[in-house]
């Protein structure tokens, strides 16, 4: 190198330390004036960024003119990782957010911090609960506060929410379908299913706000925009519960179906018949080649790959079946086409067990039942097995950091994800985050997570549920 010409020398530098771990990296600033300015490049610390995350939130950066921000960035996420992977005392705050007086029937985040936008310089995640008591209750998760309480009504038996528009959704046991204002709580449209028990599925196509409905009376319903104005209805499951409601990455698929009756097949339904249905038309409707379906999920990295467990002729056994579903233009009709890509045998041995599904890219199934965990391929083979739980597992949570499984038990178990060169992608065992004490609860029910929290809600054995959130801070 020419020392004459420095930047010859920088620029040498900086090409090499490309090759360099995080570690060195740092450990070269050490050594002189010109390693430090070469190590504290911004664009090596913004590839090393984008090279072990898909995406980085830019906005967390700040201005530009912020030093080696790329770096700060960095460094920090990779301590808030830390301490979510090792799951230490003082890594993480633990707050009880009480104030129902019933049964949490669910809980999800009005807003959270993703993976793709993680906020680790101010995060303030909002989590909203309902419960039997008839109320619904928005909380600050990081400093236990209730931020809202909506008025009491009929006992709450589901809730979705739109993070994007900030919007949440109810259905009570009388069939009302209520939606709130996530910042204030307050109430903006109803609609009335007359359904004791409603399934409910909200997503946007094109900018537009959709919300599907399965009721206990086996119908789907869908409602448009704020004000839930009725567009379209199908029967699926005649005289039996949809309590399976999905849409396809793509939104351009609905699936329905019953756990309820071991005889039904579930349906995959064209979305745009049922968001724009035609005049004097049924919506576009195709029964998936399978009975008894206990669980599915879409392939989230796939435009509508469909996982499905099913009854096979062992009713011991269960089979997980996948398959793809499109749609084919003739002249004079659209027909749908369900195309069977894998199936295999599950020997869960769990007739009568709940089972919990979940995917994770587009080669990974996560599922659940009595006290086991499994990860399979979707070739079926069997990435990993766990086994930790003494009670029956309630709910898990899967997401592109880690699994969480919430368990009678009143424990929570954290799995993070790992790319073994050999293996592929498998799933660690990390630790446990305990509930509280079984003379107060009878063990965790729901379980949901964002990028830097876990939220659970435990049983109180005096019919009083109360929230537990776990905050991760970098």
């Amino acid at each position: 190198m020419d020392v004459h010409h420095p930047h010859l020398i920088s620029d040498c530098l900086i090409h090499i330390f490309t090759f360099l771990t995080e570690e060195d990296l740092i450990s070269a600033c050490s050594v002189s004036k010109d390693w430090r300015e070469a190590a504290e490049t911004p664009w090596l610390w913004r590839r090393m960024c984008l090279q072990r995350w898909s995406f980085c939130n830019f906005a967390v950066l700040g201005s530009e003119h912020v030093n080696h921000s790329w770096k700060r960035y960095f460094l920090r996420r990779c301590h808030l990782e830390m301490k979510m992977t090792k799951g230490q005392s003082g890594g993480y705050t633990c707050k009880s957010l009480r104030g129902h007086t019933g049964r949490v029937v669910g809980l999800v985040y009005l807003q959270g911090n993703s993976a793709e936008l993680p906020h680790l310089w101010n995060s303030s995640a909002t989590v909203c609960s309902a419960s039997a008591d008839g109320t619904v209750r928005a909380w600050n998760i990081q400093n236990g506060e209730l931020l809202w309480c909506s008025p009491v009504q009929s006992p709450l038996t589901g809730i979705v929410s739109d993070e994007q528009r900030e919007v949440v959704i109810t259905a009570d046991s009388t069939g009302l379908i209520k939606t709130w204002q996530g910042q204030t709580g307050q109430e903006v449209a109803s609609f009335s299913t007359g359904s004791p028990h409603s399934t409910l599925l909200q997503y946007n196509v094109d900018n537009n706000w959709f919300l599907t409905i399965g009721t206990s009376q086996g119908s789907v319903c869908t409602l448009a925009d704020s004000a839930l104005t009725k567009k379209s209805s199908i029967m699926v499951c005649d005289s039996f519960s949809v309590n399976i409601l999905l849409v396809s990455p793509d939104k351009k698929w609905i699936m329905a179906g019953t756990k309820d009756n071991d005889d039904l097949s579930p349906k995959v339904i064209y979305t745009e018949s049922l968001t724009s249905p035609a005049e004097d038309e049924d919506p576009l409707c195709q029964s998936v080649p399978v009975i008894g379906c206990q669980a599915a999920v879409f392939i989230p990295t796939q435009p509508a790959r469909l996982a499905i467990i099913h009854h096979n002729e062992h009713p011991n056994n269960k089979v997980l079946s996948v398959f793809d579903v499109s749609i084919k233009k003739t002249k004079y009709k659209l027909e749908i086409q369900v195309q069977q890509v894998e199936s295999f045998v599950l020997k869960l041995h769990t007739r009568f067990s709940h089972i919990h599904l979940q995917a994770k890219d587009s080669n990974c199934l996560v599922l659940a039942s009595d006290q086991t965990l499994w990860v399979y391929s979707l070739k079926g083979a069997l990435l990993a097995s766990f086994e930790q739980h003494t009670m029956p597992i309630s709910s898990i949570c899967v997401d592109s950091f880690r699994v969480v499984t919430a368990s009678r038990d009143l424990s929570l178990r954290v799995f993070t994800w790992r790319n073994d060169r050999d293996h592929g992608l498998t799933l660690v065992s990390r630790y446990h985050l305990l509930g509280g004490s079984h003379t107060m609860s009878r063990g965790f029910t729901h379980v949901a997570c964002d990028y830097s929290s876990i939220v659970a809600s435990t049983e109180g054995n005096d019919g009083k549920d109360v929230l537990k959130a776990y905050s991760f801070t970098s």
